[in-house]
């Protein structure tokens, strides 16, 4: 049997299979293309200069303490569901071990990618 193009129905058939397989490659990729550039662009239309998260500990259910630096301030708020709550307003030298939290950043990792690779390809060839 020949299909309308003169194939075969087979080598129809793989041919709409490799369409399909192309297409679907491209979507991924456009995907991707699309996250990273979505996200380099709210990454510098967010980030603030005067304004850091440097810790934050939860302390219930949808409520946390965190230790925010606006400018040359260090404040301490409370944030529930609803809402934001001042707690402390402290300067540099009133908190302890703050040096070693700047190094680090806001997710507290302070070890970069390929430090924690070099970390496990010598623990691997051991």
């Amino acid at each position: 049997m020949y299909s309308i193009l003169g194939l075969s129905a087979e080598l129809e058939s793989f041919v709409q299979l490799l369409v399909a397989i192309i297409v679907f490659v491209f979507v991924i990729v456009l995907t991707g293309v699309t996250t990273k550039f979505i996200g380099g662009y709210q990454k510098t239309k967010f980030s603030n200069k005067n304004m850091q998260p440097i810790e934050s500990m939860k302390v219930g259910n949808n409520k946390f303490i965190q230790l925010v630096k606006i400018g040359e301030v260090y404040l301490v708020v409370g944030i529930g569901k609803d809402e934001v709550t001042p707690i402390a307003k402290l300067t540099k030298e009133e908190i302890p071990d703050l040096i070693e939290n700047e190094t680090e950043n806001a997710t507290g990792i302070t070890d970069s990618f390929q430090d924690v690779l070099a970390k496990f390809r010598n623990r691997n060839s051991k």
